[in-house]
């Protein structure tokens, strides 16, 4: 199993972006994709699911309204988009495969976005 998210971003306050998250070595649908943030100097902080198998999402209430999941079955990828950016954004983002007990989950590599003027 393989997760494999977009390279760092640097954006604008107010822009948007959009990472990726492209997995393998498992059936896209079966699993949902969880999307967590660390900031610099905190800890991980949850933002929400998706199910790949029918675009079904949950979000933390400190997210919704400014971020948005969506999936790609046909290229096996999840993307997380966030929107009006302010330097509080800035952390490196993860997506998250979970797997029932007793697996482990796997973790994507990690996104740095970084917000500056």
């Amino acid at each position: 199993v393989q997760l494999v998210q977009s390279g760092a971003e640097l954006r604008n306050p107010g822009a948007s972006v959009k990472v990726s998250c492209k997995v393998s070595g498992y059936s896209f649908i079966q699993h949902y994709i969880d999307w967590l943030r660390q900031a610099p100097g905190q800890g991980l902080e949850w933002m929400g699911r998706i199910d790949p198998e029918d675009g079904g999402t949950k979000y933390a209430p400190k997210f919704r309204g400014s971020v948005t999941f969506t999936a790609d079955t046909s290229t096996s990828t999840v993307y997380v988009e966030l929107s009006s950016l302010t330097s509080e954004d800035t952390a490196v983002y993860y997506c998250v495969r979970n797997s029932p007990p007793p697996g482990s989950p796997f973790w994507g590599q990690g996104t740095q976005v970084t917000v500056s003027a």
